[in-house]
């Protein structure tokens, strides 16, 4: 997976001046247009900042990786960011073009995202339309973090018509080809750019990219081949998971018409246990042993996630000490099982009987 960071050569904390002075030393760099420049290198470079020099992006990128919508420019070939606005806030003046008063030119009109599309190869012309992203939250009880679970949710959200199949033509009945694309499922264009005319090729608004239309309507969707509804979504935890951390489910997000899906997100919130806590693969617990079974050692029965398991208590324990039962914690699937260690704190009594007075009397005069 990349890593915008590293490619723009800068830390993780790095200000908004740090990431536009990377960006443009490196731009300038590896510029196709340049000797010796890279025309991958520079799309990387690009599809990086565009990413991090925008807040919201930035802050999603932090939080799921490269797998976030933002985030996936490079996937198709192509710039994704806004050129006009990534060139302005990099120190490219446009302002040359405005209005036809330096040299004649006007920039009313143009699209600068399809001009310079053009030019590098893919732009908005090879953008595959995609579903919304889905984010939800989810708790768990501590033992289910432990060994997994399967959970159902139910959502409402746009999905594929289950009664056409998403192709929008009532059951039974054929599709035709688009007439508007000729059943190519694009159109071109001319745009006027600064160069001069430039054909552009765009997504057929008619077919949705398909090329082709329903000979009669789906009545359930209205030709459209999704619509909103309630869908069960089963999603599987893994063990040993953690709170907080996200669970990405591919093409489960929102269906769109002529495109791919989003995803769902799934952040856990795992909740606290009366007796366990987590560590890596290990289960820790305290536990107060009793000042005869620290002396002269026992066995104890100890409620473990999965029932009873027996502790041997070594004689001469010591608060502080960790003891082990092998094989009880968090299983992996490549690692085994995890422990559970537990913590020992000696309980010294408040009060004596006699009799216990008259104990550990003895064991004063003994030295002990």
């Amino acid at each position: 997976m990349k890593n915008y960071y590293d490619i723009l050569g800068i830390d993780k904390k790095a200000s908004k001046d740090e990431i536009k002075k990377a960006f443009r030393t490196l731009a300038h760099k590896y510029h196709p247009d340049k000797k010796g420049g890279d025309t991958e290198k520079f799309k990387e470079i690009n599809e990086a900042y565009t990413v991090l020099s925008d807040d919201q992006k930035r802050q999603q990128y932090d939080m799921y990786g490269q797998t976030f919508a933002g985030g996936q420019g490079g996937q198709n070939g192509g710039f994704q960011g806004n050129w006009e606005d990534i060139m302005r806030q990099t120190g490219f003046d446009f302002s040359g073009f405005a209005n036809g008063n330096q040299g004649g030119f006007s920039a009313e009109g143009f699209d600068l995202g399809d001009i310079f599309g053009e030019f590098f190869g893919g732009g908005r012309k090879s953008r595959v339309k995609r579903g919304r992203d889905i984010s939800i939250d989810i708790e768990l009880e501590f033992s289910e973090a432990v060994f997994g679970v399967e959970r159902v949710v139910l959502l409402n959200k746009i999905s594929v018509c289950d009664t056409c199949s998403g192709t929008g033509a009532k059951k039974g009945t054929e599709t035709i080809t688009c007439n508007t694309c000729n059943g190519k499922g694009k159109i071109r264009e001319m745009k006027r750019s600064i160069f001069g005319s430039i054909e552009v090729t765009k997504t057929c608004e008619t077919c949705g990219g398909s090329g082709k239309i329903p000979k009669e309507k789906c009545q359930i969707c209205d030709g459209l081949g999704i619509l909103k509804k309630e869908e069960e979504i089963k999603i599987k935890i893994p063990a040993g998971i953690d709170s907080g951390e996200m669970i990405r489910l591919s093409g489960a997000g929102e269906a769109v018409k002529g495109g791919t899906p989003g995803d769902l997100y799934i952040k856990t919130h795992i909740k606290k246990h009366k007796t366990f806590h987590k560590e890596g693969n290990d289960l820790i617990m305290n536990l107060e042993v009793k000042l005869s079974d620290a002396l002269l050692g026992a066995k104890i029965d100890i409620q473990t996630l999965e029932g009873l398991s027996t502790l041997v208590i070594p004689e001469g324990v010591n608060t502080g000490d960790i003891l082990q039962i092998k094989g009880k914690g968090v299983p992996t699937a490549n690692r085994g099982r995890g422990d559970i260690l537990v913590h020992v704190k000696i309980a010294i009594p408040k009060k004596l009987s006699r009799s216990a007075r008259e104990a550990v009397q003895k064991l004063k005069e003994e030295g002990i």
